[in-house]
């Protein structure tokens, strides 16, 4: 009899992360590896940020804080989105959590019964399905296709909502595509959810500072301040200031959420590491002038990622608006054979002996709920993003 849970067999582990330590446990053993699967900035995070941390465990600010974070946090997060997005929290209306993704996992625990539906478009994070499931929820999975830009339409949102779904996850810019909708773009999304009441938003708007061009990033209870009392905004620290490893997100939204949330992690992790809470308050706070910096290093990485990738015949791969990634459709490759003889039947098989033959790490688009693709995350240097991009050029090369 195994000891083990019958909700660990609705989940899987985190694709990305099984590629990823795939990749290092590759270039341990002597490989010439380039990793092109973690979503994880290459630049150090701030001097001015790390300088904070430092401060705090000389100051003694190290010990146990309140279960979702200290007060000065949560303010500085209630300043953020009042001057960035225009809506107006409170502490009270905050949660810290360690990473945007216990926030969400909190959100979904706290609120999903046995039977509920949750509308998740793909493609998505790999996390928001499973979280589903092990919340006890049901995904409702609507495929926003390549000829759409990979954005979900307000007929295809509609088709999705029953009387059970409860909640409506929306994520742009998108993990794993990049894909970012406009203002007009989301008000007809939104114009859907407010003809049912019944369905709560929960936004993930982790990426929301890595937008380029003229794309302008904006935010559901932004557009539609009626769906404000049923919105949860959802944000964290990792991306845009290069804070991966640092471990905090947060989220706002009405109190009786938040409570609920509290309740979760008071129960589980407790609080967020003390030394990155203070950190993130000067994140939040300090000087924002490195960002345009990054994206200026990022739409360049973007724009060669996409050039070389698009220059392989049977790729097509799109100009994202934002994130540091992008989602290239391999249906005109699907049926040959590798130099080494392996049938590319599936975007599996494709990433699968691209990194046994060419020993270049990406995702394949199963794990994101769209195929047949592949995720590149061009969150590194040029000269690996073009030496992986010549690599994977003539690993294509030699299909038959």
């Amino acid at each position: 009899m195994s000891i083990l849970a019958d909700s660990l067999s609705r989940v899987k582990p985190s694709p990305t992360m099984a590629i990823t330590a795939k990749a290092q446990e590759l270039k341990a053993a002597g490989r010439d590896v380039i990793g092109l699967s973690a979503g994880e900035p290459d630049f150090d995070t701030p001097e001015n940020i790390r300088r904070a941390g430092q401060v705090s465990i000389d100051s003694g600010k190290i010990r146990y804080t309140a279960a979702d974070g200290i007060i000065e946090l949560k303010q500085a997060v209630c300043d953020k989105l009042n001057r960035d997005n225009g809506l107006i929290y409170t502490p009270k209306q905050v949660s810290i959590g360690a990473g945007g993704k216990q926030t969400l996992y909190n959100a979904l625990m706290a609120t999903l019964n046995p039977g509920d539906e949750v509308v998740i478009p793909a493609p998505y994070w790999v996390s928001y399905p499973d979280m589903v499931l092990l919340a006890g929820g049901t995904p409702v999975i609507a495929e926003a296709i390549l000829e759409n830009n990979f954005k979900l339409t307000p007929d295809q949102l509609e088709a999705a909502i029953t009387p059970k779904t409860k909640w409506f996850i929306f994520n742009s810019p998108s993990n794993p595509t990049g894909a970012g909708y406009s203002w007009d773009e989301l008000k007809a999304l939104t114009d859907v959810l407010m003809r049912h009441p019944h369905v709560w938003v929960m936004s993930d708007d982790m990426y929301e500072h890595l937008a380029y061009g003229d794309f302008e990033f904006c935010t559901p209870a932004q557009v539609e301040p009626a769906l404000y009392v049923r919105t949860l905004t959802c944000n964290g620290v990792s991306k845009a200031y290069a804070m991966t490893g640092w471990r905090i997100g947060y989220a706002a939204g009405p109190e009786d959420l938040i409570a609920g949330m509290r309740k979760i992690q008071s129960q589980s992790t407790s609080n967020p590491c003390a030394v990155s809470q203070w950190a993130a308050i000067e994140a939040l706070n300090g000087t924002q002038d490195f960002l345009p910096v990054h994206n200026e290093m990022f739409v360049r990485r973007r724009d060669l990622v996409v050039k070389m990738l698009n220059e392989i015949d049977g790729i097509t791969c799109p100009t994202p608006e934002g994130a540091f990634y992008v989602y290239p459709s391999i249906a005109g490759l699907i049926g040959k054979t590798t130099a080494a003889g392996t049938l590319i039947d599936s975007d599996e098989a494709f990433v699968t002996a691209l990194l046994e033959e060419k020993n270049v790490a990406v995702v394949f688009g199963a794990a994101f709920g769209l195929s047949p693709n592949f995720r590149v995350s061009y969150a590194t240097s040029d000269e690996a993003l073009k030496e992986a991009c010549t690599r994977i050029q003539d690993f294509c090369a030699a299909l038959t």
